[in-house]
Order: structure tokens, then C-alpha cells, then sequence
């Protein structure tokens, strides 16, 4: 009996290379990479997704759907006011896709996310100019921080920097 060729779920595949991405950059990925890493022979890669350009657009397309995702689930959790601007942040401070690559390199989902993100926080503030205002600044400060690891030092209190910019 021949055995039967193994499958592996497109989302594992497309999780591979952008694991290869983050480590080693755009160059690390090539289908014989990914397909040692998935457990695959590069041939199914290309029939998958015709080129490496193809494949590496389909993984920001999947980061993409998975930071949507997150977003998605941080909203609905966020409860209305101050609080939950912040609640909103810190439920997203997980979401391992949000990386400056990540932001860069589908620009124009990021800047969707970005539009979203601030009208969201911008709705907790009390809107207005001045909600505009303080959460594109909250925004940018959150995304500030996301750069650095955690254990780099001393880092600005969201709840405080809130509260500096909402005088």
C-alpha cells in the first residue's frame, strides 16, 4: 500500500514563512525552507502558490487576516470610556503579527488598521478633536512601545499618558 501524502493546512504553511521572515528576513524564505520547516516537498509550495512572491503575499495577507482577527476580539472585549482605550491597547499587546515588518510591508491594510484603531479609541475618549486628537497620539505611543521588548527599561504608563493628554 502506498502511503498517503500528508496534508498540511495552508495557515501552518503561511505561519512558516512568516516565522523564516521575522529570523532571517525576505531572503531566508525560499519553498525549500518553508518546505523543510512545514514538512512538505517544495513542489506542493509552488503548486500551492505559483511563486515565492505569491507565497510571501499570501502570508501578509494571512498576518493581515490574523491581526484583524485580534482586533476584532480586543473590541469586543474593550468596554466604552478611558478604560477601555487602554483595555483596547493591552489586549492587542500579544498579537505577535503587529511588527514595524508587518506594518510596512502591506501598507495599505496597515494604514486601514491604523484609521480603525484610532476611530476606536477615539470613540472611548469622548470624540471630538480632542478625542481625534489623544488617540492618534495614544496610538502612536502604544505602537512606540510595541518596539522595544518588555524588559528594556522603564516604559511610559499608558493610564498616565492618557491622562497628561485628556487635560
Amino acid at each position: 500500500a502506498m502511503a498517503r501524502p500528508r496534508t498540511v493546512p495552508d495557515a501552518d504553511v503561511l505561519d512558516t514563512v512568516l516565522e523564516l521572515m521575522a529570523a532571517g528576513g525576505p531572503k531566508a524564505v525560499t519553498f525549500g525552507a518553508v518546505a523543510g520547516r512545514a514538512g512538505l516537498a517544495a513542489s506542493s509550495l509552488a503548486e500551492r502558490h505559483g511563486t515565492l512572491a505569491g507565497m510571501m503575499a499570501a502570508a501578509e495577507a494571512h498576518r493581515w487576516d490574523r491581526i484583524a482577527a485580534a482586533t476584532d476580539r480586543a473590541l469586543a472585549a474593550a468596554p466604552d470610556g478611558p478604560r477601555g482605550a487602554i483595555a483596547l491597547l493591552k489586549a492587542l499587546e500579544d498579537c505577535r503579527e503587529l511588527r514595524p515588518d508587518a506594518l510596512s510591508a502591506d501598507l495599505p491594510r496597515a494604514l486601514d488598521w491604523r484609521r480603525r484603531m484610532e476611530a476606536e479609541l477615539s470613540l472611548r475618549l469622548g470624540g471630538g478633536e480632542k478625542g481625534r486628537t489623544a488617540a492618534a497620539m495614544l496610538l502612536a505611543l502604544w505602537l512606540g512601545r510595541m518596539l522595544w521588548p518588555r524588559d528594556a527599561g522603564p516604559r511610559l504608563r499608558l493610564r498616565e499618558a492618557l491622562r497628561r493628554l485628556m487635560r
